[in-house]
């Protein structure tokens, strides 16, 4: 059972800037620094050596224009795709370095892990059965287990060592999206620069050029969201297992998350093998009325947080920190961009800079303390604190602004 949380302190009885510049050394505060800019710094280099390995491997394969004709139409729904997901991210936006970690991470490490464990299935299958047959099985009883697994260790690592910034289910759908957008991304890149390559060789630029546009159809436009449908399952387990403090419920969440998302991507794998009229039907009556659930539970899920900030913010309002005018305005996204706009026609880039910072510190304190009313934050006092000082500050930075 969850302990009740104690009433914040008011701005008068305690400064949070204060005690932030007086519990936080300078000391530890550049050790940390230098600790998570090392390990980010590996991660870096992890990632790009992956993509250095992909990038030769494919130019070596189809040579340098089919690679940028792959490259140059796999770009083509990037914006609608990731446009969709900061749009169930309205509320509480991830940091964009998180974003960014999700999407290369899918696109590099996740590509070549699942490229490479796929292949050597496929090999392995090829030895006792035709090569054909070989890639159909390793499409369907091996390239979902592998390839989900690659894209869900990106979340599952945010969950372990970001749990700052993993809330609940929102948060993981929305990592979920990057790592499958920068996932499908290479693997739509590869696919329409080796359609284009055999198409030239069959009959020429025009013949490449069609195929690369048809396949373009088939998985830019008919599925751009396939990847991060799949993945957003290891996502949505994941973001159980954060709001939830029943040891059953953190293990088999994500495990049936993992699973549905297996199961969802070998059943796509499946009906994609089974030509024109097997993948239609697959994607008329499995996949449009998923996506169309998961756009209406993403629509609710947006209301729930916003109902999350009027619960709770209110606590804050009889602490003195916050006013009513404020919760009404945070709790609503409307309100958030019209106060916004006032602040950018009124004072300025840097008052509405600042007010985006209030905004997103606000909604983190009402996060934090749905949390740990519900008993999932040990060091809640601190972390209240520290959102507090940023309140406190970025406050003072929307009522006395300099234009920039």
């Amino acid at each position: 059972m969850a302990v009740p949380v104690r009433a914040p302190w008011p701005p008068s009885a305690h400064d949070a800037g204060a005690w932030l510049a007086s519990e936080q050394p300078q000391g530890v505060r550049r050790s940390r620094r230098a600790l998570r800019g090392t390990l980010l710094g590996l991660l870096v280099l992890v990632m790009v050596a992956s993509g250095l390995v992909l990038l030769a491997s494919e130019t070596s394969a189809t040579g340098t224009p089919a690679f940028i004709i792959g490259v140059a139409l796999a770009s083509l729904p990037l914006p609608v795709v990731l446009a969709a997901f900061r749009w169930v991210d309205r509320f509480e936006p991830e940091p964009k370095a998180l974003l960014a970690f999700a999407f290369f991470w899918g696109a590099t490490v996740a590509a070549l892990f699942a490229g490479l464990l796929n292949t050597a299935s496929a090999l392995a299958v090829a030895r006792t059965s035709g090569g054909s047959e070989g890639m159909a099985a390793t499409a369907v009883l091996v390239a979902p287990w592998v390839e989900e697994a690659a894209k869900g260790a990106a979340i599952l690592g945010v969950f372990l060592f970001r749990r700052k910034e993993f809330d609940g289910v929102v948060d993981g759908i929305v990592l979920a999206g990057f790592v499958g957008v920068g996932f499908a991304f290479t693997e739509n890149a590869l696919y329409f620069g080796r359609a284009f390559l055999a198409g030239n060789e069959e009959i020429g630029v025009t013949g490449g050029l069609f195929a690369a546009g048809i396949t373009f159809v088939l998985r830019g436009v008919l599925a751009p969201f396939a990847h991060p449908l799949f993945t957003s399952m290891t996502g949505i387990g994941l973001g159980i297992a954060a709001r939830s403090n029943r040891g059953v419920v953190k293990f088999l969440a994500p495990l049936a998350g993992y699973l549905l998302a297996v199961l969802l991507h070998a059943t796509w794998n499946y009906s994609s093998l089974s030509g024109l009229q097997g993948f239609f039907t697959g994607y008329v009556l499995i996949f449009v009325p998923l996506f169309i659930l998961a756009f209406l539970v993403t629509s609710w899920l947006r209301r729930r947080e916003g109902a999350i900030i009027r619960t709770w913010l209110p606590v804050y309002v009889q602490a003195g920190w916050l006013a009513d005018e404020d919760v009404a305005m945070l709790s609503s996204l409307p309100r958030r961009k019209q106060a916004l706009e006032w602040a950018e026609r009124t004072y300025g880039g840097g008052s509405s800079r600042a007010l985006r910072d209030f905004q997103h510190v606000a909604t983190e304190l009402a996060f934090l303390r749905d949390r740990a009313e519900r008993g999932h934050v040990e060091d809640f006092a601190e972390r209240e604190r520290e959102l507090l000082a940023q309140l406190a500050r970025t406050r003072r930075a929307v009522s006395s602004p300099t234009r920039s």
